[in-house]
């Protein structure tokens, strides 16, 4: 397959805005004042909320919502459009319920990642060292499939060879994140939040052109299958069990995604959080609704694809003139770009603050060496990545499931208990990230749905369990009283 040149030529100037915006973070990076660790991991703390809320969504957003999500509102209908939209208050919960108190113990404590935050409740080595693990593991398999969805986009609609693209998408993450940091990170998610808007709402608009419009494309849908346009979706598939289970993995259970969570320890002031909040669920609610109409809809105008997933690269190229396909493009590249970054600079983070500099701590002052090191070890992992996806295996989408699971057990209740339960302590938290990861290992290998539950919603009662149990066995953490915030 040739490479589309017209598609191509937009996306190689939205890459160029990527590279323009990651030069001038580079160049505030420098003017910056303070700490290299705090500047680098978390951009001085100065977010304002337009860019707080664009970052959020933007490292929430997946190639899931641009290629998985509006597949299965192909195949299942409207219903499913309805279903994804639990995902809206994510943003909301974040900041609303990690955010305030995040932010006080994070300038309390002079806290980069969300281990610090961790160590700060429990004041325990192991409870860092698990979580450390637990995420570099989880970290790598979910940007490896994000590297492997870049590079397949890239191929299935410009004809780009696979590692070629690969080689294009991986380098450009690796290097604007690690020179720019933070500051870049945060810069060219505001750009790709809005690249994702605008790529979202002209998909949309061309397929409800092409299906004839709303009422047509509706009529056309009844026509193919009446489940379509119920609730219930085709083959009844949405029922009370999996809306508790969607509910919890993709909007409670975020609560325990670190490259969220970490994002709420990064704004300027309270004011810039009530405002992150409000733009961000109003970015989320366009996102979510816009792009898994346009998977529904689209069966309208595509109604016999075979394998659901195709359904946006499909109609990217059908309804879509080349140039304008173009810019859609960068939109799923956009949300992956997003994806990886957060995910990138995070684990490089863990790497330096939590594991490096625990063991050396002598090595915390010497700014020109960390410098250095978290530049060079972020662009070590994105090239690592690289080579990871060069030969993807058959079942990388269940390392992603099983890494996305892992993370919200792992971390969930050590930081809601943490945060809000003052008995919490270290015994407590160490059972329930071993409880969490396990159960949820065996439950999802082996296919294992207790009263028809996903098997994050048991995992996460047992980790629950474990917690309150190895608490009672433990011994209590002395922590000072949280100050008061001034809104």
């Amino acid at each position: 397959m040739p490479v589309n040149s017209k598609i191509m030529i937009p996306l190689l100037a939205y890459l160029l805005v990527v590279a323009a915006l990651s030069l001038f973070a580079v160049w505030q990076q420098k003017r910056a004042k303070g700490s290299f660790l705090s500047e680098y991991f978390l951009g001085g703390r100065t977010l304002g909320g337009f860019l707080l809320a664009m970052t959020l969504t933007t490292a929430y957003v997946s190639a899931s919502s641009f290629v998985g999500g509006p597949g299965a509102a192909y195949k299942y209908g409207l219903g499913w459009v309805f279903l994804a939209m639990v995902q809206v208050p994510t943003v909301w919960l974040s900041l609303g319920v990690l955010g305030k108190k995040f932010a006080i113990l994070a300038r309390r404590y002079n806290a980069v990642t969300l281990n610090d935050i961790l160590y700060a409740h429990f004041r325990s080595s192991l409870v860092v060292w698990l979580a450390s693990m637990t995420l570099l593991l989880a970290f790598i398999a979910v940007m490896t499939v994000q590297f492997i969805g870049g590079a397949r986009l890239l191929e299935t609609v410009a004809g780009v060879p696979y590692t070629r693209g690969l080689l294009i998408f991986g380098g450009v993450i690796a290097l604007y994140t690690a020179l720019g940091g933070f500051r870049a990170s945060v810069l060219n998610d505001a750009m790709q939040g809005i690249v994702m808007l605008a790529g979202t709402f002209l998909l949309l608009f061309a397929v409800l052109h092409a299906a004839g419009g709303p009422s047509q494309a509706v009529t056309t849908l009844k026509s193919i299958d009446p489940l379509l346009t119920d609730p219930q979706g085709a083959g009844n598939i949405i029922n009370g069990h999996l809306l508790a289970s969607f509910t919890v993995l993709v909007c409670f259970g975020v609560l325990g995604l670190p490259n969220t969570a970490i994002r709420s320890i990064a704004y300027r002031d309270s004011k810039a959080m009530h405002r992150g909040i409000f733009i961000g669920t109003l970015m989320m609610t366009l996102l979510m609704l816009g792009m898994h109409l346009a998977g529904a809809l689209g069966r309208a105008v595509i109604p016999n694809l075979t394998v659901p997933d195709l359904v946006i690269p499909t109609l990217m190229i059908k309804v879509l003139p080349p140039f304008a396909a173009g810019i859609f493009l960068a939109a799923p590249m956009a949300a992956i770009m997003s994806n990886v970054n957060a995910h990138l600079l995070q684990a490089s983070a863990t790497i330096i603050k939590d594991l490096y500099l625990r063991i050396s701590p002598h090595r915390s002052t010497n700014e020109r060496h960390l410098r250095r090191l978290s530049t060079g070890l972020t662009l070590a992992l994105g090239l690592l990545l690289i080579l990871t996806a060069w030969r993807p295996p058959d079942m990388i989408i269940w390392m992603n499931l099983m890494a996305f699971g892992a993370l919200e057990t792992v971390f969930l209740w050590p930081l809601l208990l943490g945060l809000y339960w003052k008995p919490a302590n270290a015994t407590g938290a160490v059972c329930s990230m071993l409880c969490g990861a396990v159960s949820y290992a065996l439950l999802a290998s082996f296919n294992i749905h207790w009263w028809n539950f996903h098997p994050i919603v048991p995992s996460l009662l047992l980790s629950l369990a474990a917690f309150l149990i190895g608490n009672r066995l433990g011994k209590p953490t002395p922590r000072a009283p949280l100050p008061g915030v001034k809104r």
